[in-house]
């Protein structure tokens, strides 16, 4: 197909609004004009839409099965993901170019547009090429009427670069609305309130900011099992344990191929590195990890007590990812690590209170923390998911402290900076009058800057301060 003819940007909203050919979509053959690597973002999107999969998860199957690799892969990965994470601006500048509301646009359509649109306005790709490859991918997947809209919608996003967009769309910032935050930063407003809440207005724009940056991919090497130096990257600032790497896949990395090391953000290695560093007086031969699914914290903590002649044991509530933490605990066996794994709920775990000396809490939570790495979770999370966790967390805050022997030591994390879901859980728990929550500051590395969070004696990372996911971590101790 030509290039559509272009005449100059359209005004907003100067798209067609008729309703695009209703004739089936048309089946991809080898005669297709769709370019594999925007296909490839395309079922992305469709998957984590129609099947609520992570697209950091389903993104490898799909680049496989296309056959992608290099930078056809690498251009899918950003179209895909970079796409999610500013939604929320592409649908307010798609809106102010279509002249009906959104959710009347057939949802394959849109994501296609949103696909072009973030070419358009955050990619190096010619303005004719990121349009004309979109109305290939709608006329093929969905039909020649759609095309059409979707060439003239395509045509209005050129009116205006992203900054442009952002000053026509957005209102003036200000502490008591979130909506320039939700258009210029795309993140929904309940969530904006939230981070505003736990940080703050001086540095809630650079957040935002930072989750909007691709995270860097960053290795752990399992202390017995391989050391940090024979793995390819930079050292990580903070984790003694992880290196960033700085080209490749981490496949292709031996270590990691052999389950030696892993992929783990060096904010979810401080979390094991804090717990095993957290002293303790007397007998120190039992380590529960109560959430250890899919298992690379266990995996960490497994390789540190191993060194000890301490033994860990990994609870996990569902069978599919109990399976998942004995895959990365089997190779911990070399390094002599003695461990086992239950599927069992760790608000009722089968072990005898009052009988483990460490106890990791990793707790199911809305995930704020990882909005960069997961970006559709902004999308799909919602306020009323919040009460539900906040009482699991409890729970399984308050079963971890009853397994502790008098002296032992929990870790309480999240990878959520959300007050309801740190502060305020710790905080409910440690009105117990045989526990003290204990300043765990001095357990982190040396010079990581402003790590305390607004609970005396918590830390909470940050992206943008960091570079690590939003985790926070508590230290309790039974007495």
């Amino acid at each position: 197909m030509a290039e559509p003819r272009r005449t100059g940007p359209r005004r907003p909203g100067a798209a067609r609004t008729g309703a695009p050919s209703a004739r089936p979509p048309a089946r991809t053959t080898a005669a297709s004009r769709v370019d594999p690597a925007r296909l490839a973002a395309f079922e992305v999107l469709k998957a984590v839409r129609v099947d609520n999969a992570y697209a950091n998860l389903v993104l490898p199957a799909v680049l496989g099965r296309l056959g992608l690799e290099g930078r056809d892969a690498a251009f899918a990965t950003e179209l895909a993901s970079g796409t999610l994470r500013l939604r929320g601006t592409y649908d307010a500048v798609l809106a102010a170019c279509v002249q009906r509301p959104l959710r009347k646009v057939e949802d394959k359509v849109l994501d296609a547009l949103r696909l072009g649109t973030h070419q358009l306005l955050s990619m190096r790709v010619p303005p004719h090429a990121a349009i004309s490859t979109t109305v290939d991918l709608v006329r093929d997947r969905a039909s020649s009427g759609a095309a059409s809209f979707a060439n003239a919608v395509l045509h209005g996003v050129t009116a205006h670069d992203l900054d442009g967009w952002v000053a026509t769309l957005a209102p003036p910032a200000t502490p008591r609305s979130s909506r320039y935050e939700e258009i210029a930063f795309s993140h929904p407003r309940w969530i904006v309130d939230e981070l505003r809440r736990a940080l703050g207005d001086e540095e809630l724009h650079d957040l935002l900011r930072a989750d909007n940056v691709a995270p860097r991919v960053t290795l752990v090497a399992r202390p017995g099992l391989a050391t940090r130096e024979e793995l390819p990257g930079d050292p990580t600032p903070w984790s003694p344990y992880g290196v960033v790497l700085t080209s490749g896949a981490p496949s292709a990395v031996p270590a990691v191929a052999e389950g030696r090391a892993g992929v783990q953000d060096e904010g979810s290695q401080l979390v094991a590195h804090v717990l095993a560093a957290a002293p303790v007086e007397g007998r120190d031969r039992t380590w529960v990890d109560l959430c250890a699914g899919p298992g690379g914290k266990a995996a960490l903590l497994t390789s540190l007590a191993a060194g000890r002649e301490a033994r860990v044991v990994a609870v996990e509530r569902q069978e599919h990812r109990a399976r998942l933490v004995a895959r990365s605990l089997a190779p911990t066996r070399a390094a002599g690590a003695s461990y086992a794994v239950l599927a069992a709920d760790g608000t009722r775990p089968p072990l005898m209170p009052g009988s483990v000396d460490r106890v990791l809490v990793d707790a199911p939570c809305t995930g704020l923390g990882a909005l960069r790495r997961r970006p559709e979770s902004r999308w799909r999370r919602r306020p009323d998911d919040v009460l539900p966790l906040v009482l699991l967390q409890r729970r399984l805050l308050g079963s971890a402290l009853d397994l502790l022997r008098p002296g032992g030591v929990a870790v309480y994390a999240t990878c959520s900076p959300v007050l309801t879901e740190t502060d305020e859980v710790v905080a409910a728990v440690s009105q117990r009058p045989d526990v003290v929550v204990e300043d765990l500051l001095p357990l982190l590395p040396a010079g990581m800057p402003d790590a305390a969070g607004r609970l005396p004696g918590t830390a909470q990372l940050w992206p943008h301060r960091h570079g690590t996911d939003a985790m926070f971590l508590a230290l309790l101790r039974k007495v």
